[in-house]
């Protein structure tokens, strides 16, 4: 019989770990199912891109993982009871006959989406970028908007800073504004600092810092000071939201919904489950929690995989450190901003900036969808199952 490992969510972690998995263990030993609600790869990073009306390469996941041996299910997930070992699945848009899949290695990598941190108003008039469905609504309202009218991206963070960028290069007759709780890109080096402010200028993007704002309306937002800014469009960005299914399960969750794992990416509650990116309450450097990113959601998908794999053939758990090198930040098509950082995510004095630092953040986003794309490329050691696989979920209940 062979070990059933079960991988939900199709994002940059779970495809990776999928196709991490199919490189290290040997198709006879183990079935690897993806399931996923969309039948394409969503370049996440991208949804900037997408929003301004500029065209994205299609990336249907059946053929990325064509000849991996990986099963793509295309459905959505509904449940999960861990107790069990169930997951529960309908079509991908939720309608249709439930089904159960039972397995015996779960990884959870469904990730996140956005949050309206409660602000009234928020989600009944602003956008959000999160997703692809969410781009593609702001796509279409930024392509009805006249010239002169205003937008305001709400959220100083990496997310805002390339949505407001973006728009503002796609769309100079537009007035694009950004409002950010603290000082604009105030965890920037000097230099990069520096660079973000030119470039801001350069594209005419108004800032309001130290401003929160309160409410959103559907043609302006309120400030904790009363101000009231005008915004044909409202663009939310101010950080993420897990996926609510972990909250109603027995697994381990912090107060966010995050499940908690060990440095393996195992839920420290349920060996049998590992969780990786957004979706996981992993310690970097410093026992710091890593933020959700691509940046660190990658590292974590090779860290699970390694792990499950090891587990599973009596080889050598993983112990590679998850650290940050650096942030890469695209500021439209033509200029980027590279923030070289400590292990533990805090700038250090060295930025790349301009055109080249551009080219860099590209290089980086190809170089993520391609190792989606190409588990097998990668040099990696099929390994065989060693432990009887009836046995292996006893083994992984046991195992340090």
């Amino acid at each position: 019989m062979q070990h059933r490992i079960i991988v939900l969510g199709a994002g940059y972690t779970g495809a990776t770990a999928a196709g991490r998995l199919a490189g290290r263990l040997y198709r006879d030993d183990v079935t690897i199912t993806l399931v996923n609600a969309e039948p394409d790869f969503v370049e996440r990073v991208r949804m900037h891109q997408l929003a301004v009306g500029q065209d994205l390469r299609p990336r249907p996941l059946s053929e990325m993982l064509a000849g991996t041996g990986v099963e793509l299910r295309h459905a959505k997930v509904t449940g999960i009871d861990v107790d069990r070992r169930t997951v529960t699945v309908t079509g991908p848009s939720g309608a249709g006959e439930a089904e159960k899949l039972e397995y015996d290695t779960l990884v959870y990598a469904l990730g996140s989406g956005w949050n309206d941190q409660g602000v009234p108003g928020t989600a009944e008039h602003a956008h959000e970028i999160a997703s692809r469905p969410g781009a593609l609504r702001l796509r279409e309202r930024l392509a009805r908007l006249d010239a002169g009218q205003p937008v305001v991206v709400v959220g100083g963070g990496l997310t805002g800073l390339e949505a407001a960028a973006e728009i503002a290069e796609a769309r100079p007759d537009l007035d694009v504004a950004l409002a950010a709780r603290g000082g604009l890109g105030d965890w920037l080096s000097p230099k990069g600092g520096r660079h973000l402010r030119k470039v801001f200028d350069r594209l005419g993007i108004t800032v309001h810092e130290h401003t929160e704002v309160t409410a959103v309306e559907a043609d302006h937002v309120t400030t904790a000071d009363g101000t009231s800014l005008p915004a044909a469009v409202t663009l939310w960005t101010t950080g993420f939201a897990v996926h609510p299914i972990a909250r109603a399960t027995t697994l381990e969750v912090t107060d966010t919904g995050r499940i908690v794992v060990d440095r393996t990416m195992r839920s420290v509650s349920h060996p049998d489950v590992y969780a990786i990116g957004d979706a996981a309450l992993a310690m970097g450097p410093g026992d710091k929690p890593l933020r959700m990113s691509c940046a660190s959601g990658v590292p974590t998908a090779w860290q699970a995989a390694d792990a499950i794999a090891a587990r599973l053939t009596g080889g050598k758990l993983p112990n590679a450190p998850l650290r940050y090198f650096n942030q890469c930040v695209s500021l439209g098509r033509r200029e980027g901003l590279i923030q070289y950082v400590t292990a533990d995510d805090r700038a250090v004095r060295a930025a790349l900036t301009g055109r080249l630092a551009a080219v860099y953040k590209e290089l980086i986003c190809k170089g993520a969808a391609w190792g989606v794309a190409h588990p097998l490329l990668l040099p990696t050691r099929r390994r065989r199952v060693v432990r009887e696989p009836a046995l292996a979920g006893q083994a992984a209940r046991t195992a340090a």
